[in-house]
């Protein structure tokens, strides 16, 4: 089967690869590279890197839906006629004349159980509203957002101290794993659409930079959803504090004041609830990110210490 490949991140390089050793990838897909450090050099987006690897053609239009790129882009896909074009994590809305190209339709892979958590930061939210469960879902793609047939489910249990980044990299995993099964049965005949139910459907939009400031008025379950989901925030001695990694005191510190530092020992602070948040790992203003107690070791906090400040 001759396919086009589309997606950017890091997140859709597994499919790629899955894709290189069951079909042949004509062309890839991706975002334009951006500017990184301080010298502003330009980076290759992951899949276009992976693509290098394997002599893939890659393409980079700044849009499929208007401008001279645009137009550029559906010759292209036109004169390749593929059989099918995957998407994964592209970052681009696919329009209804690239749509209609493929024989066999385009079919996306997504980071959630659908109909739930359309849109473009599944991992983010699910961790966010602190749901135990999730997955991957393949799906025909169709003119709305996310809003086509399932094809292939594949579920995963969520760590109760699970973070984004290691969440994002198993379900990475298994978009290649849910991708291989789809096409499997494609070519035995074997899918079978399922339409999605719109009264359960829930969405999530991109994340903002404000959403992963501490409010330590909030519980403790709020504020750990914070940082698994989006990395937090606060203020210590007046420098910004960044926060990777926690986990849920099982003590109650109804006395202390909340973003009161209640265990110097466990950099553990006080929430809304009464209960704590331990901090495990940090990145204080200006120096590397490191577990809690190698930053403990060089940095003394006093008991009473009030974060947010």
């Amino acid at each position: 089967m001759n396919v086009v490949f589309m997606g950017t991140p890091e997140f859709a390089v597994p499919c790629l690869r899955t894709l290189t050793e069951i079909s042949t990838v004509q062309a890839v897909f991706t975002q334009p590279d951006k500017p990184k450090g301080r010298g502003y050099k330009l980076i290759p987006t992951p899949v276009k890197a992976a693509a290098q690897e394997y002599g893939i053609r890659v393409y980079q239009p700044l849009s499929l839906r208007r401008g001279e790129d645009a137009e550029a882009a559906l010759k292209i896909l036109r004169e390749l006629s593929p059989d099918m074009i995957i998407v994964t994590a592209y970052g681009q809305i696919l329009p209804k004349e690239v749509l209609e190209i493929p024989k066999f339709g385009c079919i996306n892979i997504h980071a959630s159980l659908l109909p739930a958590y359309r849109g473009a930061a599944p991992i983010n939210w699910v961790l966010l509203n602190g749901e135990s469960e999730t997955g991957v879902t393949s799906m025909q793609m169709s003119e709305g957002l996310d809003t086509g047939d399932m094809l292939v489910k594949r579920s995963t249990h969520i760590g109760e101290n699970e973070t984004y980044e290691q969440l994002y990299a198993r379900l990475s995993v298994m978009g290649g794993e849910v991708l291989a099964d789809t096409l499997r049965a494609a070519e035995n005949g074997e899918l079978h659409p399922e339409k999605q139910d719109h009264e359960l459907s829930s969405y999530s939009p991109m994340i903002k930079k404000e959403m992963s400031a501490l409010d330590f008025s909030q519980t403790a379950q709020k504020i750990h959803n914070v940082i698994r989901g989006v990395t937090g925030f606060t203020m210590l001695e007046g420098k910004r504090l960044k926060v990777f990694a926690s986990e849920i005191s099982d003590r109650t510190f109804s006395q202390a004041e909340n973003g009161e530092v209640v265990d110097t020992a466990n950099f553990a602070v006080k929430c809304g609830d009464g209960r704590a948040v331990i901090f495990r790992e940090v990145q204080p203003e200006g120096k590397k990110r490191m577990k809690t107690e190698d930053f403990l070791r060089g940095k003394k906090i006093a008991k009473g210490e009030i974060l947010g400040r």
